[in-house]
């Protein structure tokens, strides 16, 4: 028995022995990434023209969020502020819309539309 212990304490012996002799310093490339990107200027982003010209809300949006032309970005965002002042965002699946009084004739009738419907519902109303 005391042979055949010895020959298992060999085996894992050599086993972990040639692992430890795999083992390579790995050079870090890191600081030449950083001082490249160091070197780069990054230019300020510009928004896009055509989301920065003011529209003008049709009767039933502008019951929501007023009848001043806005960007279309702005006009996203106070949708947005009226849908979590009021909680109509669904409880259980958030990407979903629940329409009130005001809402429902901005989606065209509708009581609920997913999120990724709402740009398209707005461009409707919006000149």
């Amino acid at each position: 028995m005391a042979k055949k212990a010895k020959k298992a304490a060999k085996k894992t012996a050599k086993k972990s022995a040639p692992k430890k002799a795999a083992k390579k310093t790995v050079k870090k490339a890191a600081p030449k990434k950083a001082a490249k990107k160091a070197a780069k200027k990054k230019s300020a982003r510009k928004p896009n023209a055509a989301f920065m010209a003011p529209l003008t809300p049709s009767a039933t949006l502008a019951e929501v969020i007023g009848t001043k032309p806005l960007p279309r970005t702005e006009i996203i965002k106070k949708i947005w502020d009226y849908i979590k002042k009021n909680k109509l965002q669904d409880q259980k699946n958030k990407r979903m819309i629940n329409a009130d009084a005001k809402l429902k004739a901005v989606f065209a009738g509708k009581g609920q539309i997913s999120m990724f419907e709402l740009a398209k519902v707005i461009n409707k109303h919006v000149k």
